[in-house]
Parts: structure tokens; C-alpha cells; sequence
């Protein structure tokens, strides 16, 4: 189980407000997305939930317990895959266990078996070179997976994909998150997106940046190619569209 609560985070750079009162949660093995504008505060709170950065005010818990400007407790994968050129895969996506402190061997014994999962089978012993821009981003999924396997922090994880990658991408990664009762917080600017894979999404919007939506998609998962064309993701998406524009004016 897997309860990430945030409570109440102001974050101050200088004299300049980043974040107002930013509130959120998200429960086990649910996706949840952030979307709104570039600027308003997104990484930040990212970095902060992660514990590479402390909120001026306010508190991160996981399954009830602070951990408030403490790593090591979610995992965080930016929007570059950021694999290291010069080492296989397979001591890439092992990374995460050497540095907690595995010897290297044991490490590549350890995350062996998620290969197959991942959908990354006879890849081991290459490099990042030799990989599809899907297939690299599935790497660094694994190893972000292997950080912490409760929570994981995605910011726009799929936006340099073309298109139909970015499709099988996001089937794979709801099948993946299935599989291995993963929860996902997931930073976007794509609205489409972010209706597709969530079960719910908050607007953070403003500067300061502050939730200003709540919206919780009730089709249940996983959705067709024709939930995509239906009434109900229109209506999401005009909501959206209507909510991010009012914020604007």
C-alpha cells in the first residue's frame, strides 16, 4: 500500500512565491496528474516531494509518516531518460541498488527478473545507443522502479516520443503499473494525456502556483482507442480547456 499525502506547501525563492497552500494525495496504485502551464511551480513541487528541495512551509508523509525534505523514499524520473552512455543496460537500470549499497553483481542478479516484465528481454548487455527512444525510456522506467517501488514521480516521461511510441508507451505503462501495484504522480502539458492515463488530475495553475481543479475520471481502466473519440473525453477535456483559460484571463 502506498498513501502520499501533500499538505499545505508554500515555497518561496528570494522574495518570489512559487507555491501557495499546494494540497494533494495520492493512494495506492492510482495515476495521478499535474497539468497546467510551464512556470507554475510543477518540478518544484516535484523536487520537493522528492526531498531533493524543503518547502518553506507544509509536509510530505508516505503511509503516514513525515518525510518531509528526506530522499530516498519515492522515486523520481525526469523527462530525459538520463542513462549513462559508457554502461550496459543492465548496469544502468541496476544503478539505483549499487548506490544503496549492493555490490554490483548482486544488483544485476536483483533487477534481472523485471527485464521480461518491462518488456526489455535480450537487452541487458547492450547499450543506450542500440535502443529505440521507447525502449530507452522503459530502462529508465525499471530504474526508477528499482529506487522505490511504491511511488513513483514521472514528469512529462513520454513528451519526446512521436506519436504512436507515445500511444504503445502509455498501454504499456498502465499494464506495467497493473502488474506491479505501482502508483504514479505524473507531471504533463499534454491535456490529452493526462485524461487518457489518470484517475485523476489536479490543475495547478497561477503565480504563485496553486490547485485550482480537482477532476476525477470515472471510466474505469484500461480504455480503448475509442475512449479517446467519446462524449465523456470531450467533456473532460472542454473542462479542462474552460478551467485552464479562466485561470488565464
Amino acid at each position: 500500500m502506498a498513501e502520499l499525502r501533500v499538505e499545505n506547501i508554500n515555497k518561496f525563492f528570494q522574495d518570489k512565491q512559487v507555491l501557495e497552500n499546494v494540497s494533494l494525495s495520492l493512494h495506492n496504485r492510482e495515476l495521478v496528474s499535474l497539468l497546467g502551464a510551464s512556470g507554475g511551480g510543477k518540478s518544484t513541487l516535484f523536487n520537493i516531494i522528492s526531498g531533493l528541495m524543503c518547502p518553506d512551509s507544509g509536509e510530505v508523509s508516505l503511509d503516514g509518516n513525515t518525510i518531509t525534505g528526506e530522499t530516498g523514499h519515492v522515486s523520481y524520473m525526469l523527462q530525459k531518460d538520463l542513462l549513462f552512455p559508457f554502461k550496459t543496460i543492465e548496469d544502468n537500470v541496476a544503478l539505483p541498488l549499487v548506490i544503496k549499497g549492493m555490490k554490483k553483481r548482486e544488483a544485476r542478479k536483483v533487477a534481472g527478473p523485471y527485464f521480461q516484465e518491462f518488456g526489455l528481454e535480450n537487452t541487458e548487455k547492450k547499450y543506450p545507443h542500440e535502443l529505440s527512444g521507447g525502449m530507452k525510456q522503459r530502462a529508465a522506467l525499471l530504474r526508477t522502479y528499482l529506487f522505490s517501488s511504491k511511488v513513483a514521480l514521472l514528469d512529462e516521461p513520454f513528451s519526446a516520443l512521436d506519436t504512436i511510441t507515445k500511444s504503445a508507451m502509455h498501454k504499456w505503462y498502465l499494464g506495467i503499473m497493473e502488474k506491479i501495484q505501482l502508483s504514479t504522480l505524473f507531471i504533463t502539458h499534454d491535456i490529452d494525456e493526462a485524461i487518457y492515463l489518470s484517475d485523476r488530475i489536479y490543475l495547478l495553475t497561477g503565480n504563485p502556483g496553486h490547485i485550482t481543479e480537482e477532476i476525477i475520471i470515472t471510466e474505469k481502466k484500461p480504455r480503448g482507442e475509442e475512449f479517446l473519440l467519446s462524449e465523456s473525453f470531450i467533456h473532460y477535456k472542454r473542462k479542462i480547456i474552460e478551467n485552464l483559460e479562466k485561470k488565464l484571463q
